[in-house]
């Protein structure tokens, strides 16, 4: 018997907010919406294909009362599939994200960054051609 890693849940203060702003960054689509929460990924996952073989993980954000007080303990790191790093990081920024610091430290490889909510993620190595 095992498991699948199915959903990744990040708690928000606004599912739509935050879920536009992944769509956006990862090219998915919503799955499904409620007053409270958000379910996006890059396929539709049904309970044949889950069972058959490890997929990726739909994202579900979810709407909780308290804030984010500190640095994330899981983050995504996400790679660029068709431009460098510094470009994907400045599409990104268009989109609502920032820069942040979380004692990496200068000269790294990768860049880390929050979406509008706080979250960090990095910005790791391009798979562009």
């Amino acid at each position: 018997m095992t498991s699948r890693f199915t959903e990744l849940t990040v708690d928000c203060h606004d599912p739509e907010r935050l879920a536009a702003f992944w769509c956006e960054v990862l090219d998915f689509t919503v799955l499904d919406r409620s007053e409270d929460q958000v379910e996006i990924a890059s396929w539709a996952p049904t309970a044949e294909a889950v069972r058959a073989r490890q997929m990726p993980p739909t994202l579900l954000f979810v709407r909780v009362p308290e804030g984010k007080t500190v640095k994330n303990r899981l983050h995504l790191d996400v790679s660029p599939i068709d431009c460098s790093t510094e470009e994907e990081v400045e599409r990104l920024l268009a989109l609502g994200a920032v820069r942040v610091d979380v004692g990496q430290g200068t000269g790294r490889s990768w860049v880390v960054m929050a979406d509008p909510e706080g979250n960090e993620f990095d910005v790791v190595r391009t798979l562009a051609p």
